[in-house]
C-alpha cells in the first residue's frame, strides 16, 4: 500500500476528514471528531488503527509487522507496517474496522 492509497482509502469513508493536530508530518483521519487512523507517512509507511482487543492480539501473533499501538492504548490500538508481509486487503479491512468501531453508536451530525 502506498501513502496515496492509504490516504485515499481513509478519506473514502462517509464524513472522514484529515487533520494535523500533531504537526504537518502526522496525518490523522477522523470521523465525527473521533480518530480512526494515524499515520506519519514516513518510510516505512505505518498506520495506527483502533481494533477489537481480541482481534488485535490475534493479528499481532499472526503478523510480525502488526504491533501494539505506538503511544496509544495498547489493548485497543495496533500499529501496522504497510509492507508485503501484511496484505493490502488486510490493511484495508483493519482501516474499515477501525472506522466502524469509532463511528458505531455515534449520531450522525
Amino acid at each position: 500500500m502506498t501513502r496515496k492509497q492509504l490516504r485515499d482509502f481513509c478519506l473514502s469513508f462517509p464524513g472522514a476528514v484529515e487533520a494535523f493536530p500533531f504537526g504537518p508530518e502526522t496525518h490523522v483521519y477522523k470521523a465525527r471528531a473521533k480518530i480512526f487512523a494515524i499515520s506519519a507517512m514516513a518510510s516505512p509507511l505505518k498506520v495506527s488503527l483502533k481494533c477489537d482487543p481480541d482481534l488485535a492480539a490475534d493479528l499481532r501473533v499472526s503478523y510480525p509487522d502488526v504491533v501494539p499501538g505506538y503511544h496509544l492504548n495498547k489493548r485497543h490500538w495496533n500499529t501496522v507496517t504497510c509492507n508485503a508481509s501484511v496484505p493490502d486487503r488486510l490493511v484495508k479491512d483493519m482501516i474499515e474496522d477501525s472506522y466502524d468501531l469509532v463511528t458505531k453508536g455515534l449520531a450522525h451530525r
